[in-house]
């Protein structure tokens, strides 16, 4: 199976959409053939919808099979449309990209390092997860700088010795570094996966993918 494609010939679909085991979340305006994609790689529902009025879904939303968090900005439409497939949680101030500063799946979370106790209690509670403030590679934005599913972790580059061993600790998955298109370090923006396959950006390298697949546990095509 082709494992590469491109949002509006932009390869950061990470930015772009938020994959869950059941569903996909794209903008509005996405073309059927990518969708088509998503269904037949990912085995997905696709939910077609902006969030604050904004393309960037990736960015803007996160979570688990137990809830979905996203910023507070977000229409009454976007959240009604969201709310028919999880419990929401709304980041109602501060930072609130939720995309960019949690990294999830259903088993932990790791934060942005400067968020504060009360708030990581509440997703905590919410996601029913432990959570964890986290760097990656000194990157605070830990949803961009990895991609977690339930089988294992791909994390940026420049992830330290010590970061892994957290990260492993808490979720006590497989952990392992990798790159898309052609070495972007920041692999949450060009890759998007589930337990049932993931999808890399255009231009991702064939040494690329082997390592997504490996830490992933997937086999080969």
């Amino acid at each position: 199976m082709d494992r590469f494609v491109s949002i509006a010939g932009d390869p950061h679909i990470g930015v772009f959409t938020r994959v869950f085991d059941d569903i996909a979340v794209v903008p509005p305006d996405v073309p059927e053939e990518v969708t088509t994609r998503y269904e037949e790689a990912l085995k997905v529902e696709i939910v077609r919808t902006t969030i604050q009025r904004s393309p960037i879904i990736g960015s803007l939303l996160v979570g688990n099979n137990n809830g979905l968090v996203m910023t507070g900005m977000a229409t009454e439409e976007e959240i009604a449309t969201l709310s028919e497939y999880r419990d929401l949680m709304l980041l109602e101030e501060g930072m609130n990209a939720a995309g960019n500063i949690i990294l999830a799946n259903d088993h932990f979370a790791a934060v942005h390092p400067e968020m504060d106790e009360e708030f990581m209690d509440a997703l905590s509670d919410f996601l029913k997860v432990p959570v964890i403030p986290l760097t990656l590679g000194d990157v605070k934005t830990v949803g961009m700088a990895a991609v977690a599913t339930n089988s294992g972790v791909v994390v940026s580059p420049r992830t330290t010795p010590g970061e892994i061993q957290r990260l492993e600790q808490v979720c006590s998955l497989p952990v392992g570094k990798g790159t898309v298109t052609m070495g972007n370090a920041m692999v949450g923006t060009g890759l998007v996966a589930n337990r049932y396959g993931y999808l890399a950006g255009v231009g991702t390298s064939g040494y690329e993918l082997g390592r997504i697949e490996d830490i992933l546990g997937f086999e080969e095509e």
